[in-house]
Protein backbone atom coordinates (compact mmCIF):
# COMPACT_ATOMS: atom_id res chain seq x y z
CA UNK A 1 0.00 0.00 0.00
CA UNK A 2 1.02 3.73 -0.49
CA UNK A 3 0.09 6.53 2.10
CA UNK A 4 -0.71 10.12 0.91
CA UNK A 5 -0.90 13.47 3.35
CA UNK A 6 -3.88 15.90 2.28
CA UNK A 7 -4.16 18.96 4.28
CA UNK A 8 -6.24 22.47 2.97
CA UNK A 9 -6.23 26.04 3.85
CA UNK A 10 -3.19 26.87 5.79
CA UNK A 11 -4.13 30.71 5.23
CA UNK A 12 -0.79 31.77 5.99
CA UNK A 13 -1.32 35.46 7.37
CA UNK A 14 1.71 36.73 9.44
CA UNK A 15 -0.33 35.84 12.86
CA UNK A 16 1.48 33.37 15.50
CA UNK A 17 -1.69 31.54 15.12
CA UNK A 18 -1.58 30.32 11.68
CA UNK A 19 2.15 29.50 11.17
CA UNK A 20 2.41 27.52 14.72
CA UNK A 21 -1.05 25.76 13.14
CA UNK A 22 0.72 25.30 9.77
CA UNK A 23 4.15 23.89 11.32
CA UNK A 24 2.33 21.56 13.90
CA UNK A 25 1.30 19.68 10.67
CA UNK A 26 4.42 19.47 8.69
CA UNK A 27 6.15 18.90 12.00
CA UNK A 28 3.56 15.85 11.96
CA UNK A 29 4.86 15.05 8.28
CA UNK A 30 8.43 15.43 9.00
CA UNK A 31 8.17 13.44 11.93
CA UNK A 32 6.02 10.30 10.65
CA UNK A 33 8.22 6.82 11.00
CA UNK A 34 7.35 6.03 7.89
CA UNK A 35 7.61 8.82 5.34
CA UNK A 36 4.32 9.39 3.07
CA UNK A 37 4.74 8.72 -0.84
CA UNK A 38 3.58 12.42 -1.27
CA UNK A 39 1.48 15.40 -0.20
CA UNK A 40 -1.22 17.51 -1.67
CA UNK A 41 -1.82 21.10 -0.48
CA UNK A 42 -5.50 21.56 -2.29
CA UNK A 43 -5.17 25.58 -1.99
CA UNK A 44 -5.63 28.98 -0.03
CA UNK A 45 -2.24 28.91 1.10
CA UNK A 46 -1.73 32.17 1.58
CA UNK A 47 -4.70 34.12 3.17
CA UNK A 48 -3.61 37.29 1.44
CA UNK A 49 -1.79 36.03 -1.24
CA UNK A 50 1.32 38.67 -0.08
CA UNK A 51 5.11 37.66 -1.12
CA UNK A 52 6.14 36.90 2.73
CA UNK A 53 3.07 34.51 3.53
CA UNK A 54 4.46 32.84 0.61
CA UNK A 55 8.36 32.67 1.58
CA UNK A 56 7.29 31.13 4.70
CA UNK A 57 4.45 28.45 3.13
CA UNK A 58 7.39 27.33 0.50
CA UNK A 59 9.54 26.72 4.06
CA UNK A 60 7.11 25.19 5.88
CA UNK A 61 6.09 22.86 2.95
CA UNK A 62 9.88 22.27 1.78
CA UNK A 63 9.05 18.43 2.67
CA UNK A 64 11.30 15.51 2.17
CA UNK A 65 8.87 13.89 0.22
CA UNK A 66 6.74 15.35 -3.48
CA UNK A 67 4.55 18.18 -2.72
CA UNK A 68 1.85 19.02 -5.20
CA UNK A 69 0.71 22.05 -4.67
CA UNK A 70 -3.03 23.95 -6.09
CA UNK A 71 -3.87 27.45 -5.64
CA UNK A 72 -7.00 28.45 -3.76
CA UNK A 73 -9.25 31.87 -3.95
CA UNK A 74 -7.10 33.50 -1.50
CA UNK A 75 -3.91 33.13 -3.25
CA UNK A 76 -2.69 35.10 -6.05
CA UNK A 77 -1.66 33.17 -9.56
CA UNK A 78 1.61 34.99 -9.89
CA UNK A 79 3.29 35.07 -6.45
CA UNK A 80 1.93 31.55 -6.29
CA UNK A 81 3.76 30.11 -9.26
CA UNK A 82 6.93 32.55 -7.99
CA UNK A 83 7.25 31.34 -4.63
CA UNK A 84 5.64 27.55 -4.46
CA UNK A 85 6.66 26.29 -8.52
CA UNK A 86 9.95 28.05 -9.27
CA UNK A 87 8.61 29.86 -12.16
CA UNK A 88 8.09 33.06 -13.85
CA UNK A 89 5.39 35.08 -12.76
CA UNK A 90 2.07 34.31 -14.79
CA UNK A 91 -1.59 34.98 -14.41
CA UNK A 92 -2.34 32.01 -16.13
CA UNK A 93 -4.07 28.93 -14.73
CA UNK A 94 -1.81 27.17 -12.57
CA UNK A 95 -1.91 23.88 -13.70
CA UNK A 96 0.95 21.30 -12.92
CA UNK A 97 1.71 17.21 -13.35
CA UNK A 98 3.75 15.08 -11.23
CA UNK A 99 4.56 11.27 -11.70
CA UNK A 100 5.57 9.19 -8.27
CA UNK A 101 6.19 5.87 -9.66
CA UNK A 102 3.17 4.73 -11.24
CA UNK A 103 1.10 7.37 -10.02
CA UNK A 104 -0.17 10.24 -11.90
CA UNK A 105 -0.51 13.54 -9.52
CA UNK A 106 -2.61 16.38 -11.36
CA UNK A 107 -3.15 19.50 -9.49
CA UNK A 108 -5.64 22.17 -11.63
CA UNK A 109 -6.28 25.78 -11.22
CA UNK A 110 -10.08 26.02 -10.22
CA UNK A 111 -9.91 29.31 -8.90
CA UNK A 112 -11.51 32.38 -10.60
CA UNK A 113 -8.64 35.96 -10.05
CA UNK A 114 -10.95 38.41 -7.43
CA UNK A 115 -13.71 35.59 -6.74
CA UNK A 116 -14.48 33.71 -3.87
CA UNK A 117 -16.46 31.07 -6.08
CA UNK A 118 -14.42 28.40 -8.74
CA UNK A 119 -14.27 27.04 -12.44
CA UNK A 120 -12.48 25.18 -14.76
CA UNK A 121 -10.80 27.32 -17.00
CA UNK A 122 -11.55 25.84 -20.83
CA UNK A 123 -7.92 25.86 -21.13
CA UNK A 124 -7.40 23.79 -18.33
CA UNK A 125 -10.48 21.39 -18.98
CA UNK A 126 -8.08 20.80 -21.95
CA UNK A 127 -5.13 20.22 -20.25
CA UNK A 128 -6.30 18.06 -18.07
CA UNK A 129 -7.95 15.60 -20.65
CA UNK A 130 -4.57 15.40 -22.39
CA UNK A 131 -2.76 15.21 -19.34
CA UNK A 132 -4.58 12.01 -17.86
CA UNK A 133 -4.38 10.72 -21.97
CA UNK A 134 -1.31 10.37 -22.20
CA UNK A 135 -0.69 8.41 -18.99
CA UNK A 136 -1.64 4.17 -18.36
CA UNK A 137 -1.92 3.80 -15.00
CA UNK A 138 -3.52 5.50 -11.65
CA UNK A 139 -4.28 9.01 -10.72
CA UNK A 140 -5.03 11.47 -8.27
CA UNK A 141 -6.82 14.77 -9.72
CA UNK A 142 -6.45 17.62 -6.97
CA UNK A 143 -8.26 21.18 -7.37
CA UNK A 144 -9.17 23.58 -4.45
CA UNK A 145 -13.16 23.78 -4.86
CA UNK A 146 -15.55 21.17 -5.07
CA UNK A 147 -17.92 20.38 -8.04
CA UNK A 148 -20.87 19.77 -5.75
CA UNK A 149 -22.62 20.67 -2.26
CA UNK A 150 -21.04 19.42 0.38
CA UNK A 151 -24.07 20.75 3.03
CA UNK A 152 -22.01 23.75 4.52
CA UNK A 153 -24.55 26.35 2.60
CA UNK A 154 -22.00 29.39 2.50
CA UNK A 155 -19.02 27.42 1.16
CA UNK A 156 -22.03 25.23 -1.22
CA UNK A 157 -22.30 29.18 -2.53
CA UNK A 158 -18.89 29.39 -3.89
CA UNK A 159 -18.38 25.87 -5.25
CA UNK A 160 -17.26 24.93 -8.46
CA UNK A 161 -19.67 25.37 -11.49
CA UNK A 162 -19.40 24.43 -14.98
CA UNK A 163 -19.34 20.65 -13.23
CA UNK A 164 -20.89 19.06 -16.23
CA UNK A 165 -18.11 20.06 -18.18
CA UNK A 166 -15.67 18.64 -15.37
CA UNK A 167 -18.00 14.94 -15.41
CA UNK A 168 -17.56 14.84 -19.23
CA UNK A 169 -13.89 15.29 -19.27
CA UNK A 170 -13.37 12.62 -16.00
CA UNK A 171 -15.62 10.04 -17.44
CA UNK A 172 -13.05 9.45 -20.63
CA UNK A 173 -10.44 8.43 -17.97
CA UNK A 174 -11.71 5.07 -16.01
CA UNK A 175 -8.01 5.42 -14.09
CA UNK A 176 -8.61 8.41 -11.31
CA UNK A 177 -7.98 7.38 -8.09
CA UNK A 178 -10.24 10.14 -6.26
CA UNK A 179 -10.88 13.79 -6.62
CA UNK A 180 -8.80 15.66 -3.44
CA UNK A 181 -10.37 18.94 -3.08
CA UNK A 182 -10.11 21.85 -0.11
CA UNK A 183 -12.07 24.63 0.69
CA UNK A 184 -14.34 23.93 2.91
CA UNK A 185 -12.67 23.23 6.28
CA UNK A 186 -13.93 19.72 7.52
CA UNK A 187 -12.74 16.88 6.07
CA UNK A 188 -15.40 15.09 4.05
CA UNK A 189 -15.93 12.26 1.60
CA UNK A 190 -18.31 12.32 -1.16
CA UNK A 191 -18.56 11.49 -5.11
CA UNK A 192 -18.62 12.86 -8.25
CA UNK A 193 -19.43 11.57 -11.79
CA UNK A 194 -18.56 8.16 -10.37
CA UNK A 195 -14.85 9.23 -8.87
CA UNK A 196 -14.56 9.55 -5.02
CA UNK A 197 -14.16 12.74 -3.38
CA UNK A 198 -12.20 13.65 -0.38
CA UNK A 199 -12.09 16.69 1.10
CA UNK A 200 -9.21 17.70 3.44
CA UNK A 201 -9.90 20.24 7.03
CA UNK A 202 -9.04 23.55 7.26
CA UNK A 203 -5.37 23.72 8.51
CA UNK A 204 -6.19 27.71 9.82
CA UNK A 205 -9.63 26.32 11.42
CA UNK A 206 -12.57 23.75 11.16
CA UNK A 207 -16.35 24.63 9.52
CA UNK A 208 -20.00 23.94 10.74
CA UNK A 209 -22.84 21.69 9.53
CA UNK A 210 -25.84 23.43 9.62
CA UNK A 211 -27.37 21.10 12.28
CA UNK A 212 -24.14 22.17 14.65
CA UNK A 213 -24.29 25.44 17.25
CA UNK A 214 -22.90 28.61 15.68
CA UNK A 215 -23.13 27.57 12.36
CA UNK A 216 -26.02 30.10 11.54
CA UNK A 217 -23.04 32.66 11.58
CA UNK A 218 -23.12 34.85 8.57
CA UNK A 219 -19.36 35.97 7.16
CA UNK A 220 -19.28 39.23 8.65
CA UNK A 221 -19.67 37.29 12.40
CA UNK A 222 -16.51 35.25 11.72
CA UNK A 223 -18.56 33.01 9.60
CA UNK A 224 -19.86 29.08 10.44
CA UNK A 225 -16.29 28.57 11.51
CA UNK A 226 -14.34 26.59 14.34
CA UNK A 227 -11.24 28.03 15.44
CA UNK A 228 -11.00 26.06 18.89
CA UNK A 229 -10.42 22.66 16.88
CA UNK A 230 -6.52 21.73 16.54
CA UNK A 231 -5.15 21.55 12.93
CA UNK A 232 -6.24 18.36 10.78
CA UNK A 233 -5.41 16.68 7.88
CA UNK A 234 -6.06 13.50 5.92
CA UNK A 235 -3.94 10.06 5.20
CA UNK A 236 -4.90 8.58 1.73
CA UNK A 237 -4.05 4.94 1.94
CA UNK A 238 -3.48 3.20 -1.42
CA UNK A 239 -3.70 -0.30 -2.36
CA UNK A 240 -2.43 -2.05 -4.62
CA UNK A 241 -5.83 -3.41 -5.94
CA UNK A 242 -7.03 0.30 -6.39
CA UNK A 243 -9.10 0.57 -3.39
CA UNK A 244 -8.81 3.88 -0.96
CA UNK A 245 -9.11 4.18 2.48
CA UNK A 246 -9.03 7.37 3.92
CA UNK A 247 -8.13 8.63 7.76
CA UNK A 248 -8.56 11.82 9.59
CA UNK A 249 -5.50 13.47 11.45
CA UNK A 250 -5.80 16.16 14.73
CA UNK A 251 -2.30 17.13 15.46
CA UNK A 252 -2.42 17.84 19.35
CA UNK A 253 1.33 18.78 19.57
Amino acid sequence: MRVFAHLSDIHLDGSERADARAAAVTRYLRNLENPVDAVFATGDIADHGLPEEYRRAAELLDLPMPVVVCPGNHDVRARFREAMLGQPASDAPVNSATKVADLLLVSCDSTIPGKGAGYLADETLAWLDDTLASHDGPSFVAFHHPPLDVGVPLVDAIRQTGEDRLAAVLKRHPGITALLCGHVHTGAATEFAGVPVRIAPGVVSGSLLPVEPGAERGWDEGGPLDFDSPPSLLLHVLYDDGRLTTHQRAVTE
